[in-house]
């Protein structure tokens, strides 16, 4: 087996509504997103995906919509008077039917480039440089 990985980053906020430490505020992170395609070794191509094509898709799926938004949980009430706030004043929000935490982003954005790469393995979401987490179907 044969993984090659390709790393995005975007910057964006969000809030850990019912969380108890600080993350129940208002706070942003330099997200990196490392996407990992794998292939059999028997496969007949010596390349696993370009890293041109899969750093274009990521863009689009990803960079493209999170980039510099508040991201926020349609579930909280809080969170969701914040977006609006937000919104009103013509700032870019993402919503999602979820918490915004690293593993719940990170399922989330497997889900959204599964159908657009062939052979994806896994995604891993960092919200600091030495925190992160990983979804692997």
């Amino acid at each position: 087996m044969t993984t090659v990985t390709k790393s995005v980053k975007f910057d964006a906020a969000h809030i850990l509504t019912n969380h108890n430490g600080l993350c129940k505020n208002l706070h942003g992170h330099t997200y990196r997103v490392e996407i990992s395609v794998s292939q059999d070794g028997g496969s007949a191509s010596d390349m696993v995906i370009d890293f041109k094509d899969l750093k274009r898709i990521a863009t689009e799926v990803i960079c493209e919509r999170f980039d510099h938004a508040f991201i926020y949980n349609t579930a909280s009430e809080g969170e969701c008077e914040i977006a609006a706030v937000v919104e009103k004043h013509s700032m870019r929000v993402v919503a999602l039917p979820f918490r915004s935490t690293a593993e719940n982003l990170a399922q989330y954005f497997y889900g959204e480039l599964k159908e657009r790469i062939r052979g994806l393995s896994a995604v891993r979401v960092w919200e600091t440089a030495d925190s992160c987490a990983e979804y692997k179907p």
